[in-house]
């Protein structure tokens, strides 16, 4: 049975306590799947992601003639083993100018851009087409670079998006084996300032391709997504074996944030045990102080590859009104924030704070250094905190799975919030918030962050819930499991009122 085109998510009535396992990162699988592709012999991925996004990259391979096993995963439904007979470096060859090979890549970034770099490797020519608004997204400094190193690039309409032909083994005369091609040139420059995935794209191909990538753009040498792609590179199986695929961070916020939207305090709030838990683990277990408790199982700790793990001390924030201001340390900023809190109750309290804002700013959390997707996230419960808060850097939003930053302001204004639109900034005000349909423009994480919404805001309404199918199948089913492998909470089909059932909540 499939998810209705419109659910309503019924606020939590009573806190829970809750282990959620969500499935692997979407990122990593993605990039792992193109590193054990030209890996020497065979590589198993566990707990790689099963969804929309990572489907399309084994269909993908799969259709240039790599042979792969999928396997169940005991341990979460939306997650696969994945065995991949990599072939050393090489690509298998494409079609012809009048019959390329085709690859369809949906609406999957990941997947579109780096099947566009891959395909360099081998020979023939390959056309990369997806779903409308994948042939919205940019592509141009992927195709720029790719021209640099002298392959040719075509695309379709002539506007370096997708549709687009590409011919692999640049300079090659007829008969001449792909793998031992000398580009025109070895090098190249790639701006990641729209996306970097672009960056990522040509670093997994690098030493196959002998490819030297310089890569420019704001904070290039530190953009969290072109680390992931390199400590991965780093760390992956050359010569065949075995690598685990962590749980998605991204994924993981939505129940962090479900954690904090419930918590109750009762009597005096021990800050300095709630900030060393926030530390630590993110789980809030203070015994007679909150009781509510939601944590993720197997949450990535120790790799520092995903920049979404950073995502639990702003959640937390947003319970005691506190976030990261410029320039301070995030922990410090809480024990500042937190002096004397037992003791400050109502106005006393709302004046402290004036006080500390007329000092220090407003509090600012930035996309670009403090958080990735899960800033969504962060976005849609900001209204729920006692005071406003910006939200930076948030132009790489707009060219993704939909226009992100008008679509948040858009429907969180629908919801009664009073969000401010300034360049690549929100404001986001405290507001009295009310139920609503929410358009999800076909976007997963528009739909993830505003149901976890309507579990704390009545009358929250989905449309098109099966988005989440793109990163997270089981999403609602994970809302709706009874505790502690879910939250228990109720969803309705939104037109009959009637309440449905976890095999229902599936999205296929």
């Amino acid at each position: 049975m499939s998810l209705p085109d419109l659910i309503e998510i019924v606020p939590l009535d009573k806190p829970v306590r809750a282990e959620i396992t969500v499935p692997g990162s979407k990122s990593i699988t993605n990039r792992a799947l193109i590193l054990a592709a030209l890996a020497e012999g065979e590589v198993t991925l566990e707990g790689a992601l099963w969804s929309e996004d990572t489907q399309i990259m084994v269909e993908c391979l799969q259709e240039l003639g790599f042979m792969m096993n999928v396997a169940p995963d005991p341990n979460e439904v939306c997650n696969r083993t994945v065995t991949v007979y990599g072939q050393g470096g090489r690509v298998p060859s494409g079609g012809t100018e009048e019959r390329p090979l085709e690859l369809f890549v949906g609406n999957a970034g990941t997947a579109a851009r780096f099947l566009a770099a891959f395909v360099c490797l081998g020979r023939g020519v390959y056309r990369l087409h997806g779903a409308p608004r994948m042939h919205e997204r940019p592509q141009a400094a992927l195709f720029l670079a790719l021209r640099e190193l002298g392959y040719q690039v075509e695309a379709e309409n002539g506007n370096d998006k997708l549709p687009a032909r590409i011919w692999g083994g640049a300079g090659l005369p007829v008969g001449q084996d792909a793998q031992q091609r000398v580009p025109a040139k070895r090098s190249c420059t790639v701006s990641i300032e729209e996306s970097s995935q672009f960056a990522s794209a040509l670093l997994l191909g690098a030493r196959t391709g002998g490819w030297e990538i310089k890569v420019t753009g704001e904070n290039a040498e530190e953009s969290p997504y072109v680390v992931m792609t390199s400590k991965l590179i780093e760390a992956f199986p050359k010569a065949g074996g075995k690598f685990q695929i962590e749980p998605d961070a991204s994924s993981g916020s939505y129940f962090w944030a479900a954690g904090t939207l419930n918590m109750e305090t009762a009597g005096s709030l021990d800050t300095q045990t709630l900030i060393r838990q926030t530390r630590q683990c993110g789980g809030f277990t203070i015994s007679g102080s909150l009781s509510y408790s939601v944590t993720v199982a197997h949450w990535p700790r120790d790799s520092g590859w995903q920049i979404d793990a950073r995502s639990r001390p702003h959640l937390a924030g947003l319970l005691l009104h506190q976030v990261r201001l410029p320039g301070l340390e995030e922990i410090g900023v809480m024990e500042h924030w937190s002096k004397d809190l037992r003791e400050r109750q109502g106005r006393e309290h709302e004046q402290y704070l004036e006080q500390f804002y007329a000092e220090h700013g407003l509090p600012r959390i930035s996309r670009r250094t403090n958080l990735g997707d899960s800033i969504m996230t962060v976005i849609v419960l900001a209204p729920l905190a006692h005071y406003q808060i910006q939200f930076t850097d948030l132009g790489r939003l707009r060219v993704q799975e939909c226009e992100r930053v008008a679509a948040l302001r858009t429907e969180l204004a629908k919801c009664g919030a009073k969000v401010i639109e300034e360049g690549d900034t929100l404001t986001v005000y405290p507001s009295k918030l009310h139920g609503a349909e929410i358009e999800t423009y076909n976007d997963h994480r528009m739909a993830m962050c505003f149901a976890i919404l309507g579990l704390k805001v009545p009358g929250i309404k989905i449309k098109n819930p099966a988005c989440v199918k793109k990163t997270f199948p089981n999403f609602f089913q994970k809302l709706a499991a009874p505790p502690p492998q879910g939250l228990g909470a109720t969803i309705r089909d939104a037109k009959t009122g009637r309440k449905l059932e976890l095999t229902e909540l599936f999205a296929d």
